[in-house]
């Protein structure tokens, strides 16, 4: 049995100090800033979308007050019928309620105008008491047909902002988190040397989802990038160590507190993703919302990884002593496999399997699998 001893692991940590940690800092940096970029562009989504939300209310109050308006106007002419007015007071009956509907309109108009123009100055930052029903203006402005003669209503303030009509593409964040082991070949999962609860991955990225048909929602196309994070614990107070082009678990000479193998992989997920949504159509916009609907997806990934680590805490002579180690470990350079997901809205099971093997050219293959929970933000 071989053991690695401290004069070996402290001469790799020596030697390898100085690039090992500006490698670590450089990693970590680019991570903290593509996860700043991400909520920043979280943050653009979630503006766009009450800039979308408050010119979805000015339709519906628009068409609220047209409502109002005709049934006042039937009201009048019902009472001419009853004979209880005439022709010429209905007709001022009619002016007078056409103006207020009118004023109306351009209120609340106005109200939701300096909503909308108070977002854009804070991009969207500014403190809100309560939601108002907020009616809808058009270039053209609105109007309604009286009696074969057609009333316009406009304002002098007109839409500030151009709202897609048909958004088919839609970004998010993407994270993950859950148990991870090795399925190793002629060796069930029951008897695998790594610790089923200690053994995690952690996810982290963006995607992208594309609607597949213009006129269903039911399938999607979804692509983006993911920084995968895989853990593998050995049991039996066992480290791994790196003879020529072979890995394999050896005891080690002192007694572990805590052993792990660390991947870090940059992978570009692609997924088929099939459910139901809710559709919105309005004269201006066409929307497809999967806010409490069923989500499936099946697809894969690719990428490399972009470095190996492992970690050793244990005590000797009374001294704790914590290793860090730096080194490929015959991992592959390339890494690859199928994944899947199913859920409700955005918490979804998740389960990601790599067809390449762990370590390159090993007698006994082994190869990564995880299940966990996936959140698309």
């Amino acid at each position: 049995m071989v053991y690695p001893s401290r004069k070996i692991l402290g001469g790799e940590i020596e030697g390898g100090k100085s690039k090992t940690i500006m490698r670590t800092i450089t990693f970590y940096l680019v991570a903290f800033v593509l996860a700043l970029i991400s909520q920043q562009a979280l943050g653009q989504e979630r503006y766009e979308q009450k800039i979308e939300a408050l010119i979805e209310k000015k339709e519906q109050i628009a068409q609220q007050e047209k409502e109002a308006l005709k049934q006042e106007v039937k009201d009048i002419n019902q009472r001419v019928d009853d004979g209880e007015l005439s022709v010429e007071e209905a007709k001022i009956l009619k002016a007078e309620v056409a103006k207020k509907r009118a004023l109306n309109i351009e209120n609340r108009i106005a109200i939701v105008d300096n909503q909308i123009a108070l977002l854009e100055r804070n991009k969207g930052r500014n403190l809100v008491l309560a939601d108002e029903e907020l009616p809808f203006e058009d270039e053209e402005g609105l109007s309604i047909l009286i009696d074969g003669e057609r009333i316009f209503f406009t304002n002098s303030r007109q839409r500030r902002r151009e709202v897609k009509f048909d958004r088919r593409t839609y970004s998010d964040p993407v994270f993950a988190i859950g148990l991870n082991n090795a399925l190793i070949d002629g060796q069930s999962l029951d008897n695998s040397p790594y610790k089923i609860g200690g053994s995690r991955f952690f996810e982290m990225g963006w995607q992208w989802r594309t609607r597949v048909f213009k006129n269903s929602n039911w399938l999607r196309f979804n692509y983006g990038f993911s920084f995968q994070f895989n853990g593998l614990k050995p049991d039996d107070n066992q480290v791994f160590v790196q003879n020529g082009d072979q890995t394999m678990l050896e005891e080690f000479e002192f007694q572990l507190d805590k052993s792990k193998l660390r991947m870090d992989n940059l992978v570009f997920p692609v997924h088929l993703e099939f459910g139901p949504s809710r559709f919105r159509k309005t004269e201006k916009s066409i929307r497809y919302s999967l806010h409490n609907q069923f989500r499936m997806g099946v697809g894969g990934y690719g990428g490399f990884n972009l470095g190996t680590r492992q970690k050793l805490k244990y005590s000797r002579d009374g001294e704790n002593i914590k290793d860090k180690l730096k080194r490929d470990y015959n991992t592959s350079d390339l890494v690859y496999g199928i994944s899947g997901y199913v859920g409700i809205d955005e918490v979804l099971l998740y389960v990601k399997y790599d067809l390449n093997p762990i370590f390159k050219d090993a007698d006994v293959e082994q190869r990564n699998i995880s299940l966990g929970l996936r959140f698309d933000l």
